[in-house]
């Protein structure tokens, strides 16, 4: 064996002595831990814990060498040795990754996921690499490439398929499509159309194994109201992109049915359900578990969306167990499906927990990795520029409660937190309106004490959003704290975190928010969970006027599905971006310097939950 191959060799051992695995199995198929939901379905099984990681194969040894021949060696040029040929195993093995979130040298990273699927292949197995999108969003070689550099490393690592989530329209329709257009890979979605017209394929069927899979690409409905719902609109503010959304969520159970039904019946002998779902309360029917109690026909489902990590079987339409998978984001864990070759279905995750990435701790090189890297360098110099300093942690977490993966549990999109007080006070010194908003979907990251760089700024606001003035009725503010504060204690993108008032939510009190079939918001239509709104010392008046400063994504542009704004007096339109306003906040307004102010990591007790 050459010394090329052999160096290959021993670094797929190492990395595969780091990858730890969770699995689920059963005679058709089994699960591990139960899904972590805000609303679990009663339908939903739990089950025993996953088993323990597998040992990963022993290290293939390179030959002996041989003794030196007594003849003169030839002048010739030797003759590169080729690798043998593995051995097929019979196993048809998805490797999928989700809601990447542009995190490309974090985890696993890019350069991780493609040794991954090199070892895989190593093994015999026949290998097929998927996202289940979310991947151009989320970090600034995203924001400030508009996702371009992520399609890039995209075809550099090896994908296949993939299908668009939320996130993928955040730099508007037009951009999105062509990028779909640069991509390598194939993106499908069952659901994502314009005017009636599947805009992509529903599915397609790949050949492995001497097997016929099909996979099936859907994405959440709710896409319209946590993207940018004007971008799915024509110039006469008209939806004319969707997902088949309505109230009931049969619109897209029955495009999910006809996907399955018609790739079996093009000879699919197995079908994976390629989501962008999740498990969130506020995306209730469009949850996995609605998915698949309301279809049959579907093998495994491979989720996204809710960030979660959860390996569940859920009975779908017939009673029949379904197994559904999901993977993380920011490549903290690479999701693996195994289809054996005597049809048996297990799923589990690839995970990395260590804090220094395998692309940097591995020094992992490749295709994939030079291409990280190149892209990180043009990047890094301007990204490392510090701007500010905090003498605080700023969060996004909860600072004590871990979810079942010992993970801590994010809050920003359902209470109170110190950075969330951050952001929506730099709106409203800003802008010197009399109340701030900035929805919880709109803070992405925490921010540790010490230096604070461009890089923490843009990914605390990856989205580019500017902020925007108008002028509201009190009523139009309970509104929003309502609609903000319909699905705690679950989580919702369009949570609210406030500055210049305070309030109280009353979370024994169901939500009486209607929303039309789009998921924007309708009217309040019975007794209401938010009491006690003050803005300063004094009760905030229903039929006063107010200046409220947030950002267009959602006073202009019905993002999370405010539309209790349209209409009103706009004072301000886009006069700043995001970043830019958080950071001139805390050098001109705080020095340069966050201190004991924000020092208390749920807040300043400006959102009271009850019981």
């Amino acid at each position: 064996m050459n010394r090329k191959i052999s160096k290959i060799l021993a670094l797929i051992a190492v990395i595969a002595m780091v990858l730890s695995m969770t699995a689920c199995s059963s005679n058709k198929k089994e699960s591990s831990a139960p899904v972590q939901t805000t609303e679990a379905p009663a339908t939903t099984e739990k089950t025993e814990p996953a088993p323990q990681t597998t040992e990963a194969p022993a290290t293939t040894e390179a030959p002996a060498t041989t003794e030196a021949p007594t003849e003169a060696p030839s002048t010739e040029a030797p003759t590169e040795p080729v690798a043998p040929e593995v051995e097929p195993s019979g196993d048809i093995v998805i490797v999928f990754t989700s809601d990447v979130h542009c995190g490309v040298d974090q985890g696993f990273g890019y350069a991780g996921v493609a040794k991954i699927k090199e070892y895989l292949e190593s093994q015999g197995d026949a290998v097929i690499l998927v996202d289940d999108g979310d991947s151009i969003q989320g970090e600034p070689i995203g924001t400030l490439t508009k996702g371009e550099a992520i399609i890039d490393l995209m075809n550099k690592t090896g994908y296949s398929i993939a299908i668009p989530g939320n996130h993928e329209f955040d730099y508007g329709m037009e951009t999105f499509l062509n990028l779909t257009e640069k991509a390598d890979f194939e993106y499908i979605s069952c659901n994502f159309n314009k005017e009636g017209e599947l805009v992509f394929a529903p599915y397609v069927i790949r050949e492995l194994a001497g097997k016929k899979v099909a996979f099936v690409g859907m994405t959440t409905p709710k896409t319209l109201t946590s993207s940018t719902p004007r971008y799915f609109m024509n110039d006469k503010g008209e939806f004319i992109y969707g997902f088949f959304q309505d109230d009931t969520g049969e619109k897209l159970y029955q495009a999910v049915q006809k996907a399955v039904d018609d790739a079996r019946a093009e000879g699919a002998e197995l079908v994976v359900a390629m989501a962008h779902m999740g498990n969130e309360a506020e995306v209730k029917p469009y949850t996995y578990v609605d998915i698949i109690e309301n279809t049959t026909g579907i093998d495994v489902l491979l989720d996204g969306h809710s960030h979660d990590t959860e390996q569940v079987t859920v009975k779908n339409k017939n009673g029949e167990d379904v197994l559904r998978s999901a993977c993380g984001t920011k490549l903290a864990a690479v999701g693996w499906c195994r289809i054996a070759a005597d049809g048996k279905i297990s799923t589990g995750l690839y995970k990395w927990e260590n804090d220094v990435s395998a692309f940097e701790l591995l020094g992992l090189t490749g295709p994939a990795a030079d291409s990280v890297k190149e892209a990180a360098d043009v990047l890094a110099a301007k990204l490392k520029e510090v701007v500010a300093r905090t003498e605080v942690d700023l969060t996004i977490y909860d600072p004590e409660a871990k979810d079942t993966n010992g993970k801590p549990i994010r809050m920003i999109r359902r209470a109170e937190t110190n950075l969330g007080d951050l952001c929506a006070d730099a709106y409203r010194a800003q802008s010197g309106a009399d109340i701030a908003f900035v929805n919880g979907g709109g803070i992405r990251v925490s921010i540790n004490a010490g230096d604070i760089t461009l890089g923490n700024i843009l990914s605390v606001h990856p989205f580019g959003n500017a902020m925007c003035v108008i002028e509201v009725s009190g009523q139009q503010i309970l509104d929003a704290l309502e609609w903000g504060a319909r699905a705690v204690p679950g989580e919702n993108g369009g949570f609210l975190q406030v500055s210049g008032l305070s309030y109280e939510i009353d979370s024994s009190i169901d939500s009486t928010c209607k929303a039309d079939e789009n998921g924007l918001f309708v009217s309040v239509e019975g007794e209401r969970r938010v009491k006690n709104v003050k803005v300063g010392e004094e009760d905030l008046d229903p039929n006063k006027t107010y200046t409220l400063a947030s950002h267009n994504y959602m006073l202009l542009e019905n993002g999370d599905g405010y539309t209790m704004f349209d209409g009103c007096k706009l004072l301000q339109d886009c006069v700043k971006l995001d970043n830019q306003v958080l950071i001139d906040y805390i050098t001109e307004s705080l020095g340069g310097v966050i201190g004991e102010e924000y020092e208390e990591l749920t807040g300043q007790g400006r959102i009271v939950i009850t019981e």
